[in-house]
């Protein structure tokens, strides 16, 4: 029996979480609440815990206050709201729509409730007819528009009219990157002959790739590898990256190590001349697939409405893209010594690169050794637990340490979450994240970082910047995430 004055004190403590998630400090939040729950565990409290979750983009922990505000009261509506938002949050719209059909069952008036549930079940279905689509088509859209084909990419008109860099013949160098750099600067799209080039040619270029693709940087010649975490979508500050690190080329690689796209609403220029230049100097550039980089999670974020947006409504242009991301390598190894993922390791010991290499990367992966090294995250305790994500694992230092030494290398470098210096390192040094987006959808005021390695020096230095001023629209303006919070 929950006292008297520990009710008081909790609801005085959850006014004050209140205030914090008012203030957007939704960590300060999640503290105060969890004082709160500690003192008397309510349906309410535990929700608005969820909600400041949701906020943090910590969805499986927001499923699991959810679930217990469910046990308590199972006819609590706002626990199947954030439980729904969570599923969303993931991608995962059958099992949202499971608790938004609740929701309009417990709550038959309530406007809100039917938009969501309208909205949801619309998404099911729409994905439903795309994946019937995609089953009676034969091979991949890449294929049918490549060189050669009969429809190849290369017999798509320019319009007279477009005044902007045009790729000679059907090879994309340098100097047309370069130039699609600057045009794109101005929010000025490349023409559709061009944007399916560079996604046909990369599509050709990645799918010849591992899943773990060895990196071998020369150790003379004086030359630098450039390590770059999450850059969703902020184009203008993916530019001050290059400005600071130099012109990608033969001296100065780089590894761009996932999430390129969604939430920032410059996701397609980001993507495109990351492209163009993997395209010009494949030895070069390098990039991994991120947890952002699938259908799922580009039709909740962003990605997907900014496709159909710049590039004309329809699913060509976005297909394209998933065959592209498809094909992205899930990790590389550099000089046998670093390995780099974007998110981390596994629930499980004894995982080789030979492992992952056999696995097929080849599809969106929702379970699995894939899975885990797009969406797992390190902590400070040994062992494993469940992600607040929702999805992948926490894995502590003994679990790096364990990787390692099975695999003979010395540390990682992975990224999938935002630092407030841009990176840190975790494990006695052998576990770095880099997160390269400065005040990361447009709110959060952290600081962004590059790591470079020159061999045969191995230790990494640290570049550490602002984020830039970028005209036009905000971070999240294609986001579908506001319909279901």
């Amino acid at each position: 029996m929950t006292s008297k004055e520990d009710i008081e004190a909790s609801e005085k403590i959850k006014d004050e979480g209140n205030k914090m998630f008012k203030e957007k400090k939704y960590s300060q939040a999640i503290d105060l609440y969890t004082q709160a729950i500690e003192l008397n565990a309510t349906p309410a409290v535990l929700c608005n815990r969820a909600f400041a979750h949701l906020k943090n983009d910590c969805a499986g922990a927001a499923m699991t206050d959810a679930n217990q505000s469910i046990e308590l009261d199972p006819g609590f509506v706002k626990a199947y709201y954030r439980r729904a938002s969570a599923y969303v949050m993931i991608g995962k719209w059958k099992e949202a729509l499971k608790d938004y059909r609740r929701v309009t069952q417990l709550r038959p008036g309530d406007a809100d409730a039917a938009k969501k549930f309208k909205e949801c079940d619309k998404e099911v279905k729409r994905q439903a007819f795309l994946l019937a689509i995609k089953t009676e088509e034969k091979g991949l859209m890449c294929d049918r528009l490549a060189v050669g084909a009969e429809g190849s990419w290369t017999n798509i008109p320019v319009p007279p009219s477009f005044s902007g860099p045009v790729i000679k013949g059907s090879k994309v160098d340098f100097e047309y990157a370069e130039a699609l750099k600057d045009w794109m600067k101005d929010e000025k799209m490349p023409c559709k002959r061009d944007v399916t080039g560079i996604l046909v040619e990369s599509r050709g270029v990645l799918a010849a790739y591992p899943n773990v693709v060895p990196v071998n940087v020369p150790e003379t010649g004086d030359i630098k590898l450039n390590l770059c975490g999450d850059v969703h979508g902020q184009y203008y500050d993916l530019l001050h990256l290059f400005k600071l690190g130099g012109p990608p080329g033969p001296k100065n690689w780089y590894l761009f190590n996932g999430d390129f796209v969604d939430r920032g609403s410059y996701s397609v220029e980001c993507i495109l001349l990351l492209l163009a230049y993997k395209l010009s100097f494949p030895e070069f550039i390098h990039m991994s697939r991120g947890n952002h980089e699938g259908r799922s999670l580009n039709t909740v974020y962003g990605f997907e409405g900014e496709v159909n947006a710049k590039l004309g409504s329809g699913s060509e242009a976005f297909d394209l893209f998933q065959e592209v991301f498809q094909a992205l390598p899930l990790a590389h190894v550099i000089n046998k010594k670093i390995f780099t993922v974007h998110g981390g390791l596994f629930d499980k010991d004894g995982v080789t690169i030979e492992m992952i290499n056999k696995q097929n990367r080849f599809c969106d992966p929702d379970s699995g050794l894939l899975c885990h090294m797009l969406w797992s995250d390190p902590m400070n305790m040994p062992g494993r637990a469940p992600n607040k994500r929702g999805v992948g694992v926490t894995f502590g230092p003994d679990v790096t340490r364990e990787f390692l030494a099975t695999n003979g290398l010395e540390y990682i470098v992975r990224s999938h979450e935002v630092k407030d210096e841009g990176y840190v390192v975790e494990h006695g040094g052998k576990c770095i994240t880099v997160f390269s987006a400065p005040n990361y959808c447009d709110s959060v005021g952290n600081k962004a970082a590059f790591i470079t390695i020159k061999p045969p020096n191995y230790t990494p230095s640290y570049t550490v910047f602002e984020s830039q001023k970028h005209p036009g629209k905000q971070a999240m303006a294609y986001s579908r995430m506001f319909q279901f919070q």
